[in-house]
Protein backbone atom coordinates (compact mmCIF):
# COMPACT_ATOMS: atom_id res chain seq x y z
CA UNK A 1 0.00 0.00 0.00
CA UNK A 2 1.53 3.29 -1.12
CA UNK A 3 0.20 6.68 0.01
CA UNK A 4 1.11 9.91 -1.82
CA UNK A 5 1.69 12.77 0.64
CA UNK A 6 1.73 16.49 -0.18
CA UNK A 7 4.76 17.44 1.93
CA UNK A 8 4.15 21.20 1.59
CA UNK A 9 0.39 21.43 2.20
CA UNK A 10 -0.76 22.96 5.49
CA UNK A 11 0.32 25.47 8.12
CA UNK A 12 2.98 23.23 9.68
CA UNK A 13 4.57 21.83 6.53
CA UNK A 14 6.94 20.28 5.85
CA UNK A 15 8.12 19.17 9.33
CA UNK A 16 4.83 17.99 10.88
CA UNK A 17 3.71 16.42 7.60
CA UNK A 18 6.93 14.41 7.29
CA UNK A 19 6.82 13.39 10.96
CA UNK A 20 3.16 12.36 10.69
CA UNK A 21 3.71 10.38 7.50
CA UNK A 22 6.62 8.51 9.06
CA UNK A 23 4.52 7.71 12.14
CA UNK A 24 1.97 6.24 9.70
CA UNK A 25 4.71 4.19 8.00
CA UNK A 26 5.65 2.70 11.39
CA UNK A 27 2.08 2.09 12.55
CA UNK A 28 0.35 0.91 9.38
CA UNK A 29 3.23 -0.72 7.47
CA UNK A 30 2.75 1.44 4.37
CA UNK A 31 5.05 3.12 1.87
CA UNK A 32 4.83 6.84 1.14
CA UNK A 33 5.70 9.13 -1.75
CA UNK A 34 6.39 12.71 -0.67
CA UNK A 35 5.72 15.41 -3.26
CA UNK A 36 7.66 18.63 -2.87
CA UNK A 37 11.10 20.16 -3.11
CA UNK A 38 13.51 17.24 -2.65
CA UNK A 39 16.31 19.29 -1.13
CA UNK A 40 14.04 20.89 1.48
CA UNK A 41 12.46 17.56 2.43
CA UNK A 42 15.87 15.90 2.89
CA UNK A 43 17.23 18.87 4.85
CA UNK A 44 14.15 18.97 7.11
CA UNK A 45 14.41 15.24 7.81
CA UNK A 46 18.14 15.44 8.54
CA UNK A 47 17.84 18.47 10.85
CA UNK A 48 15.12 16.77 12.87
CA UNK A 49 16.59 13.28 13.02
CA UNK A 50 13.88 11.70 10.88
CA UNK A 51 14.75 8.56 8.93
CA UNK A 52 12.83 8.44 5.65
CA UNK A 53 12.37 4.68 5.53
CA UNK A 54 9.90 3.24 3.00
CA UNK A 55 9.69 6.74 1.51
CA UNK A 56 10.24 8.11 -1.99
CA UNK A 57 10.38 11.76 -3.01
CA UNK A 58 8.83 13.16 -6.17
CA UNK A 59 10.69 16.44 -6.71
CA UNK A 60 8.30 19.30 -7.51
CA UNK A 61 8.38 23.00 -8.14
CA UNK A 62 6.13 25.30 -6.11
CA UNK A 63 3.45 25.24 -3.44
CA UNK A 64 -0.27 26.02 -3.54
CA UNK A 65 -0.88 28.45 -0.68
CA UNK A 66 -4.15 29.01 1.18
CA UNK A 67 -4.54 32.29 -0.75
CA UNK A 68 -4.16 30.74 -4.22
CA UNK A 69 -7.12 30.28 -6.52
CA UNK A 70 -8.47 26.73 -6.23
CA UNK A 71 -8.19 26.17 -10.00
CA UNK A 72 -4.45 26.93 -9.96
CA UNK A 73 -3.89 23.20 -9.30
CA UNK A 74 -4.98 22.56 -12.90
CA UNK A 75 -2.69 24.95 -14.81
CA UNK A 76 -0.60 27.68 -13.18
CA UNK A 77 0.51 25.42 -10.31
CA UNK A 78 0.09 22.00 -11.89
CA UNK A 79 3.76 21.30 -11.00
CA UNK A 80 3.26 22.17 -7.31
CA UNK A 81 3.44 19.57 -4.55
CA UNK A 82 -0.35 19.20 -4.66
CA UNK A 83 -0.66 19.23 -8.43
CA UNK A 84 1.99 16.53 -8.85
CA UNK A 85 0.37 14.52 -6.06
CA UNK A 86 -2.90 14.38 -7.96
CA UNK A 87 -1.09 13.56 -11.19
CA UNK A 88 0.79 10.66 -9.57
CA UNK A 89 -2.47 9.35 -8.10
CA UNK A 90 -4.10 9.51 -11.52
CA UNK A 91 -1.16 7.66 -13.10
CA UNK A 92 -1.29 4.87 -10.51
CA UNK A 93 2.02 5.75 -8.83
CA UNK A 94 0.24 5.55 -5.48
CA UNK A 95 -3.01 4.18 -4.05
CA UNK A 96 -4.28 7.29 -2.24
CA UNK A 97 -3.43 10.98 -1.79
CA UNK A 98 -3.36 13.00 1.44
CA UNK A 99 -2.93 16.79 1.66
CA UNK A 100 -3.39 19.38 4.40
CA UNK A 101 -3.35 22.15 1.80
CA UNK A 102 -5.90 24.54 0.27
CA UNK A 103 -9.36 22.91 0.59
CA UNK A 104 -10.66 24.44 -2.62
CA UNK A 105 -7.66 23.19 -4.59
CA UNK A 106 -8.03 19.69 -3.10
CA UNK A 107 -11.69 19.70 -4.15
CA UNK A 108 -10.88 20.86 -7.69
CA UNK A 109 -8.03 18.36 -8.02
CA UNK A 110 -10.15 15.48 -6.74
CA UNK A 111 -13.05 16.38 -9.03
CA UNK A 112 -11.24 17.31 -12.24
CA UNK A 113 -7.96 15.35 -12.07
CA UNK A 114 -8.91 12.22 -10.11
CA UNK A 115 -12.47 12.55 -11.50
CA UNK A 116 -15.85 11.39 -10.26
CA UNK A 117 -17.17 7.87 -9.93
CA UNK A 118 -19.65 7.20 -12.73
CA UNK A 119 -23.09 8.38 -11.70
CA UNK A 120 -21.91 10.70 -8.92
CA UNK A 121 -23.13 14.22 -9.66
CA UNK A 122 -20.98 16.03 -7.11
CA UNK A 123 -18.23 14.69 -4.84
CA UNK A 124 -18.37 16.03 -1.31
CA UNK A 125 -16.19 16.46 1.77
CA UNK A 126 -17.17 14.18 4.65
CA UNK A 127 -15.86 14.52 8.21
CA UNK A 128 -16.14 12.00 11.03
CA UNK A 129 -17.35 13.93 14.07
CA UNK A 130 -17.67 13.05 17.77
CA UNK A 131 -21.00 12.95 19.61
CA UNK A 132 -22.31 12.01 23.05
CA UNK A 133 -22.58 8.46 21.69
CA UNK A 134 -20.78 7.05 18.66
CA UNK A 135 -19.04 9.15 15.97
CA UNK A 136 -21.15 10.35 13.04
CA UNK A 137 -20.38 11.53 9.51
CA UNK A 138 -21.07 15.15 8.55
CA UNK A 139 -21.32 15.91 4.83
CA UNK A 140 -20.86 18.12 2.83
CA UNK A 141 -18.30 20.14 4.81
CA UNK A 142 -17.41 22.68 2.16
CA UNK A 143 -17.00 21.30 -1.36
CA UNK A 144 -20.43 22.45 -2.66
CA UNK A 145 -21.76 25.66 -1.12
CA UNK A 146 -25.00 25.33 -3.05
CA UNK A 147 -26.62 21.97 -3.74
CA UNK A 148 -29.51 20.56 -5.69
CA UNK A 149 -31.83 18.08 -4.00
CA UNK A 150 -30.41 15.14 -5.96
CA UNK A 151 -26.89 16.03 -4.73
CA UNK A 152 -28.10 15.78 -1.12
CA UNK A 153 -29.81 12.49 -1.88
CA UNK A 154 -26.54 11.09 -3.24
CA UNK A 155 -24.58 12.40 -0.25
CA UNK A 156 -26.89 10.33 1.95
CA UNK A 157 -26.15 7.21 -0.10
CA UNK A 158 -22.37 7.69 -0.01
CA UNK A 159 -22.42 8.57 3.69
CA UNK A 160 -24.42 5.46 4.52
CA UNK A 161 -21.89 3.32 2.62
CA UNK A 162 -18.98 4.98 4.44
CA UNK A 163 -20.49 4.25 7.86
CA UNK A 164 -21.32 0.65 6.92
CA UNK A 165 -17.98 -0.09 5.29
CA UNK A 166 -15.50 1.90 7.39
CA UNK A 167 -17.05 2.28 10.84
CA UNK A 168 -19.10 -0.94 10.65
CA UNK A 169 -22.47 0.60 11.54
CA UNK A 170 -25.01 -2.03 10.52
CA UNK A 171 -27.91 0.19 9.39
CA UNK A 172 -26.74 3.83 9.47
CA UNK A 173 -29.38 6.45 10.26
CA UNK A 174 -29.21 9.20 7.64
CA UNK A 175 -30.67 12.60 8.55
CA UNK A 176 -31.06 15.90 6.72
CA UNK A 177 -29.87 19.05 8.55
CA UNK A 178 -32.78 21.46 8.85
CA UNK A 179 -34.32 24.16 11.07
CA UNK A 180 -37.06 21.79 12.21
CA UNK A 181 -37.90 18.10 12.21
CA UNK A 182 -41.18 18.45 10.31
CA UNK A 183 -41.23 17.41 6.65
CA UNK A 184 -42.73 20.78 5.70
CA UNK A 185 -39.85 22.81 7.23
CA UNK A 186 -36.87 24.30 5.40
CA UNK A 187 -35.96 26.01 2.16
CA UNK A 188 -37.33 24.54 -1.11
CA UNK A 189 -34.18 22.50 -1.94
CA UNK A 190 -34.24 20.81 1.49
CA UNK A 191 -37.94 19.97 1.17
CA UNK A 192 -37.30 18.52 -2.27
CA UNK A 193 -34.35 16.50 -0.92
CA UNK A 194 -36.56 15.16 1.89
CA UNK A 195 -39.04 13.87 -0.69
CA UNK A 196 -36.26 12.03 -2.53
CA UNK A 197 -34.55 10.67 0.59
CA UNK A 198 -37.67 9.25 2.22
CA UNK A 199 -37.96 6.86 -0.73
CA UNK A 200 -34.26 5.92 -0.67
CA UNK A 201 -32.91 2.40 -0.12
CA UNK A 202 -30.81 3.69 2.78
CA UNK A 203 -32.17 4.30 6.30
CA UNK A 204 -33.43 7.90 6.09
CA UNK A 205 -34.75 9.05 9.50
CA UNK A 206 -35.92 12.55 8.53
CA UNK A 207 -34.77 16.03 9.43
CA UNK A 208 -32.38 16.79 12.28
CA UNK A 209 -32.04 20.11 14.10
CA UNK A 210 -28.67 21.51 15.09
CA UNK A 211 -29.22 20.85 18.80
CA UNK A 212 -29.81 17.12 18.15
CA UNK A 213 -26.56 16.59 16.24
CA UNK A 214 -24.16 16.45 19.24
CA UNK A 215 -26.35 13.83 20.92
CA UNK A 216 -25.71 11.35 18.10
CA UNK A 217 -29.31 11.18 16.87
CA UNK A 218 -28.04 10.27 13.39
CA UNK A 219 -25.06 8.36 12.00
CA UNK A 220 -24.90 10.53 8.85
CA UNK A 221 -25.88 14.22 8.79
CA UNK A 222 -26.41 15.59 5.28
CA UNK A 223 -26.22 19.30 4.43
CA UNK A 224 -25.07 21.59 1.63
CA UNK A 225 -21.42 22.62 1.90
CA UNK A 226 -22.17 26.08 3.31
CA UNK A 227 -24.36 24.74 6.13
CA UNK A 228 -22.13 21.74 6.79
CA UNK A 229 -19.02 23.90 7.10
CA UNK A 230 -20.81 26.19 9.56
CA UNK A 231 -21.86 23.18 11.65
CA UNK A 232 -18.29 21.82 11.57
CA UNK A 233 -16.59 25.07 12.61
CA UNK A 234 -19.22 25.88 15.28
CA UNK A 235 -18.92 22.36 16.67
CA UNK A 236 -15.12 22.61 16.92
CA UNK A 237 -15.32 26.10 18.48
CA UNK A 238 -17.88 25.17 21.12
CA UNK A 239 -15.90 22.03 22.07
CA UNK A 240 -12.78 24.16 22.54
CA UNK A 241 -14.64 26.76 24.64
CA UNK A 242 -16.13 24.07 26.91
CA UNK A 243 -12.82 22.28 27.44
CA UNK A 244 -11.06 25.57 28.22
CA UNK A 245 -13.88 26.45 30.63
CA UNK A 246 -13.52 23.15 32.48
CA UNK A 247 -9.76 23.70 32.70
CA UNK A 248 -10.25 27.21 34.15
CA UNK A 249 -12.70 25.91 36.79
CA UNK A 250 -10.17 23.42 38.14
CA UNK A 251 -7.37 26.00 38.19
CA UNK A 252 -9.21 28.46 40.48
CA UNK A 253 -7.68 27.49 43.83
CA UNK A 254 -6.02 24.69 45.79
CA UNK A 255 -9.34 22.95 46.50
CA UNK A 256 -10.42 22.86 42.85
CA UNK A 257 -6.96 21.61 41.88
CA UNK A 258 -7.29 18.75 44.37
CA UNK A 259 -10.75 17.94 42.99
CA UNK A 260 -9.27 17.84 39.50
CA UNK A 261 -6.97 14.97 40.52
CA UNK A 262 -9.99 12.76 41.21
CA UNK A 263 -11.76 13.43 37.91
CA UNK A 264 -8.80 13.91 35.57
CA UNK A 265 -9.19 10.46 34.03
CA UNK A 266 -12.79 11.19 33.00
CA UNK A 267 -11.88 14.65 31.71
CA UNK A 268 -9.08 13.22 29.59
CA UNK A 269 -11.44 10.58 28.18
CA UNK A 270 -13.96 13.27 27.24
CA UNK A 271 -11.23 15.45 25.74
CA UNK A 272 -10.04 12.55 23.59
CA UNK A 273 -13.57 11.73 22.44
CA UNK A 274 -14.15 15.30 21.26
CA UNK A 275 -10.67 15.81 19.81
CA UNK A 276 -10.77 16.42 16.02
CA UNK A 277 -7.18 15.12 15.81
CA UNK A 278 -8.44 11.56 16.34
CA UNK A 279 -9.62 11.39 12.72
CA UNK A 280 -7.14 13.84 11.23
CA UNK A 281 -9.26 15.31 8.47
CA UNK A 282 -12.02 14.74 5.95
CA UNK A 283 -12.46 12.37 3.02
CA UNK A 284 -13.57 13.19 -0.50
CA UNK A 285 -16.50 10.90 -1.27
CA UNK A 286 -17.52 10.33 -4.88
CA UNK A 287 -14.13 10.35 -6.62
CA UNK A 288 -12.44 7.36 -8.25
CA UNK A 289 -9.48 7.08 -5.87
CA UNK A 290 -9.06 7.85 -2.15
CA UNK A 291 -8.35 11.52 -1.45
CA UNK A 292 -8.07 12.77 2.14
CA UNK A 293 -8.03 16.44 3.15
CA UNK A 294 -6.09 16.69 6.41
CA UNK A 295 -6.70 19.62 8.76
CA UNK A 296 -4.77 22.71 7.63
CA UNK A 297 -3.27 23.10 11.10
CA UNK A 298 -2.37 19.40 11.36
CA UNK A 299 0.47 18.41 13.66
CA UNK A 300 2.24 15.06 13.29
CA UNK A 301 -0.39 13.04 15.19
CA UNK A 302 -3.26 14.65 13.30
CA UNK A 303 -1.61 14.00 9.95
CA UNK A 304 -0.85 10.39 10.88
CA UNK A 305 -4.56 9.92 11.57
CA UNK A 306 -5.44 11.51 8.22
CA UNK A 307 -3.24 8.90 6.54
CA UNK A 308 -5.13 6.29 8.58
CA UNK A 309 -8.32 7.39 6.80
CA UNK A 310 -6.67 6.63 3.44
CA UNK A 311 -5.60 3.21 4.76
CA UNK A 312 -9.20 2.50 5.85
CA UNK A 313 -10.45 3.40 2.38
CA UNK A 314 -8.10 0.92 0.77
CA UNK A 315 -8.44 -1.90 3.29
CA UNK A 316 -12.25 -1.84 3.06
CA UNK A 317 -12.61 -1.26 -0.72
CA UNK A 318 -14.91 1.71 -0.15
CA UNK A 319 -14.50 3.04 -3.71
CA UNK A 320 -15.64 -0.31 -5.10
CA UNK A 321 -18.68 -0.31 -2.79
CA UNK A 322 -19.69 3.18 -3.96
CA UNK A 323 -19.21 2.19 -7.61
CA UNK A 324 -21.46 -0.85 -7.14
CA UNK A 325 -24.15 1.23 -5.44
CA UNK A 326 -24.23 3.80 -8.24
CA UNK A 327 -24.32 1.11 -10.91
CA UNK A 328 -27.41 -0.24 -9.16
CA UNK A 329 -28.89 3.28 -8.82
CA UNK A 330 -28.46 3.94 -12.53
CA UNK A 331 -29.91 0.59 -13.58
Amino acid sequence: MKIIVDAFGGDNAPLEIIKGAMLAVDEYGIDVVFTGNREKILRCAEQNGITLKNAEIADTDGIITMEDNAKSVLKEKADSSMGVGFRLLNEGAGDAFVSAGNTGAVTVGATLITKRIKGVKRPCIASVMPSAGKPFLLMDCGANSECRADFLYQFGLMGSLYMKTILKVENPRVALANNGTEETKGVPVVKEAYALMKNADYNFVGNIEGRQIPFGDADVVVADGFTGNLILKTYEGVAKVLMNGVKDIFKKNIMTKLCAVGVMGGINDMKKRFDYKEYGGAVMLGVRKPVVKAHGSADARTFKNAVKQAVWFLENNLIEEIEKAFEKENG
